[in-house]
């Protein structure tokens, strides 16, 4: 009881600090001209310099409306923290994950159904929005903005050296990779001792071989881990035999060096390591490919996320304003701005030019066939990037079976609040899927 009151007392100094800290935030209606003042808070501290310029083009061409932008360094704490003290922003823009989940949970979002702009973005990144609701809510509470990919770089200049073709099913994956460690080169490169860095490589076979909606499925006792995430977790083992000894001894520093200097042919990680891999080698020549886990190429999808969207928060009595400010954003040459400064890939439909890259997933992107992280529906608590390290580094004969138990029985002991929510909803509406 002391241990838990201890607790709580030093997660009320923690809030108290930063409001105290945060004490000079607030927002009122209008400025001292009479503009309707906007405030918008996002969680990306490395798009900073677009979101400046943004709401400086914004405010440029806008008589009426007066856009606050603030992209602090540690938002998700900061939201966190207005939300407790009521002190709302009129928009945020955070990734789809789990948070957007309790977000909305909370009931802290605007419906946003009669948004226009909904029908200009592609119905996969809005489907992920869906899929991440504890229980089905009816209206769209939303609207994506970047997403990222994820699959394998690979050293575009090795591969043409050597005439390798693509892959594009899991046997044709192994095959290239034999043929490149027969050419006397390193085909992975992986770099595990960074936990959250064996998410990677997982999320991208996951989603060409379990559900997209995995989750919500063992919530509602449709199905277990330990069946649908089996051929996963085999798969990711067996990437160990193509990569780095010992992977646990090199972080993702060392990885993006490595691959940036040309230690391996191919690297299992997302696009948002490219500016790390080109502070090393700026010349590099980088292409990716969707990581081809299945024998069917029409069951590999492109393993790509709602990276930024935004969200109109439920209190905000600014809407056709707010709508002002979206439409802004979505317009065609700001997405291009956003594109051009940070390297995504664009929610919204439309002939967009895409980093270079991104070349070798342009036709998944284009098509929108693409599902998102798995990781983004696990909570926190779970480690789940910590139980797969110490799965791969487990040689007994059960480690299969010993990881694919805890992950069941793991998910239920952090989400039994969810569960029974689910369950719940469930048995009042028998008829839902």
């Amino acid at each position: 009881m002391k241990k838990k009151v201890k607790a709580a007392v030093s997660l009320l100094c923690l809030c108290m600090t930063l409001a105290g800290a945060l004490s000079g935030c607030g927002k009122s209606g209008t400025d001292a001209s009479g503009k309707i003042v906007v405030e918008m808070i996002q969680y990306k501290p490395e798009a900073v310099a677009i979101f400046d310029a943004l709401e400086e083009k914004f405010n440029a061409t806008h008589d009426d409306i007066l856009l606050k932008i603030d992209s602090p360094n540690d938002a998700m704490t900061i939201l966190k923290t207005k939300f407790i003290r009521e002190d709302y922003p009129d928009i945020i823009g955070i990734g789809g994950d789990i948070n957007f989940s309790n977000f909305l949970d909370a009931d802290l979002f605007m419906d946003i159904s009669d948004y226009e702009g909904l029908a200009d973005i592609k119905e996969s990144y809005l489907d992920i929005n869906k899929n991440l609701e504890f229980v089905p809510k009816e209206g769209v509470y939303a609207v994506p903005y970047m997403a990222n990919a994820a699959g394998i770089l690979y050293n575009k200049d090795i591969f043409d050296e050597h005439g390798w073709t693509i892959p594009t099913t899991w046997d044709e994956f192994i095959v290239l990779c034999e043929e490149i460690q027969a050419a006397g080169i390193q085909p992975l490169y992986l770099g595990y001792k960074d936990t959250w860095t064996c998410l990677a490589p997982w999320n991208a076979i996951a989603v060409d071989l379990a559900p997209a909606d995995v989750c919500s499925q063992v919530n509602r006792g449709d199905t277990t881990f330990a069946e649908e995430y089996r051929e996963v977790a085999e798969k990711v083992k067996v990437l160990l035999d193509y990569a780095e000894p010992n992977p646990v001894a090199y972080s993702y520093n060392d990885a993006c060096t490595a691959f940036a200097r040309g230690q391996s042919a191919m690297y299992t990680i997302g696009s948002y390591a490219v500016p790390q891999i080109k502070s090393v080698n700026p010349d590099m020549n980088i292409d990716s490919f969707v990581f081809p886990a299945s024998n069917n190429p029409e069951e590999n999808l492109l393993n790509s996320g709602n990276d930024l969207e935004f969200m109109v928060m439920k209190n905000s009595d600014k809407k056709e304003a707010v709508y002002e400010v979206l439409d802004f954003l979505y317009e065609d040459e700001n997405i291009q701005m956003y594109l051009d400064d940070q390297g995504a890939v664009p929610c919204k439909k439309g002939d967009f030019e895409l980093p270079a890259i991104l070349t070798g997933m342009k036709d998944y992107i284009i098509e929108g066939r693409s599902a998102d992280y798995q990781d983004h529906y696990y909570p926190s608590e779970m480690s789940v990037d910590a139980m797969i390290q110490t799965y791969l580094l487990d040689d007994s004969e059960n480690a299969l079976d010993t990881f694919l138990n805890k992950f069941d029985t793991d998910w239920k002991r952090y989400n039994r609040d969810v569960i029974t929510k689910v369950q719940k909803y469930m048995d009042e509406h028998p008829d839902a899927e």
